[in-house]
């Protein structure tokens, strides 16, 4: 098993991999104590069975530059393989700005082929690989060295039977013609704005029933500071303010450090000091806002549809009747908020748009008008023409 230490080693690595289609890729990273992801180890494998084919990098060696992958990620000649790529892909931008092209993402391949929502690894390694993965090590604290033959083990299994995954995934797609969509589904993993969080629109996460405008102005105020905050000094935003102490400062409106000190919620950091003076100036800057900035409450308009009950539920039975033939998961396709926008006359929906319409949408619209009916046969749902 080896461990590379040196970007030599690593730009070794990663040249060779440059004479392959494709390098499969997993982290394994904490966030408990931070605000971005610390990462701890990288693991790659190209096609092989050697010694040499799979290795693991440790990032935490002083003086290893990791640009050498970097120039691999950017390399369009050799396919990146993920499972649930998400949180690696953010890692990767938050660190150096760059996303692994092309990409590909074995959970997402694995919906699109009928293996169930959100399919997990291990499940993948068992029903295509017909293999065992020992999980006791994935919750261990990565930062720390030495790292144990155990931890070695379960990361490098992580990308040695990916390998069997994203060739069986890629065949099936190949011989379904279903590779388009999966590059659909792929497109906002390769977007920065998926990864960038603004302190300005923070106060957008906070979850509050209220239309007041003050309050939400003083909130807004109260979720920037503490974004830009945790931000800059990379810990979690929960340590600065929890949610509820949020949104117990916008409702009491304390201007003074007294008057803040009386905060049920509020961390006892935070009563003083410099985030103590940040707190009171934010609330000061929410309450002097004008009318006419005062942000608005989200639109709350989908809790007010006029859903037809009947109608929503023949298009779950479409749903789950189109996804059965199809062999595809169905949240992949439409959500119960799709189908409910849908029996309330909305058509802005994403299952309408894309190979997803192909699937569904456009017979889901088709029942919406009348044209198409169902039908129970035995054990399955027909849909025919009226």
């Amino acid at each position: 098993m080896i461990t590379i230490t040196t970007t030599e080693a690593l730009e070794e690595f990663c040249i060779r991999a440059t004479s392959h289609p494709y390098v499969t890729v997993d982290t394994e990273f904490l966030r408990e104590r931070t605000y971005y992801s610390k990462l701890c180890l990288i693991q790659l494998a190209v096609p092989g069975n050697d010694d040499e084919d799979a290795v693991l990098v440790d990032p935490l060696v002083d003086g290893l530059s990791l640009e050498p992958l970097y120039e691999l990620f950017r390399d369009e000649r050799v396919v990146k393989v993920f499972h649930a790529a998400r949180q690696d892909l953010e890692i990767f931008f938050v660190e150096a700005g760059v996303f692994p092209r092309p990409l590909f993402d074995t959970q997402v391949a694995a919906m699109v082929c009928g293996f169930g929502d959100q399919v997990g690894y291990e499940t993948l390694v068992r029903k295509i690989e017909r293999a065992q993965m020992d999980k006791s090590s994935r919750f261990t604290d990565w930062s720390r060295r030495p790292l144990t033959d155990a931890q070695k083990k379960y990361a490098q299994g992580d990308v040695t039977h990916l390998r069997g995954i994203y060739e069986y995934l890629s065949k099936e797609l190949e011989k379904s013609g279903r590779a388009h969509w999966v590059q659909e589904e792929l497109t906002s993993l390769t977007s920065p704005e998926t990864y960038t969080i603004h302190p300005d629109d923070a106060w957008k996460r906070l979850k509050t029933r209220t239309n007041s405008g003050r309050f939400l102005g003083v909130a807004k105020e109260l979720a920037r500071f503490r974004e830009g905050y945790a931000q800059s000094r990379n810990i979690p935003r929960n340590r600065v303010m929890k949610d509820d102490a949020l949104l117990e400062l916008a409702s009491t409106k304390p201007r003074t450090i007294q008057e803040l000190g009386r905060s049920r919620l509020l961390l006892r950091e935070a009563r003083k000091g410099e985030v103590a003076e940040e707190i009171l100036k934010a609330i000061s800057v929410g309450l002097e806002l004008p009318q006419d900035q005062l942000p608005k409450a989200p639109d709350r308009s989908k809790e007010k549809l006029q859903v037809n009950p009947a109608l929503a539920d023949l298009l779950r039975v479409l749903l789950k009747a189109r996804c059965e033939q199809e062999k595809v998961a169905q949240k992949l396709i439409a959500s119960a908020a799709d189908l409910d926008a849908l029996a309330a006359g909305k058509r802005d929906v994403v299952a309408l748009t894309g190979w997803r319409a192909e699937v569904f949408g456009d017979d889901a619209l088709r029942l919406c008008e009348g044209k198409l009916a169902l039908a129970a046969k035995g054990q399955r749902v027909e849909v025919f023409e009226v």
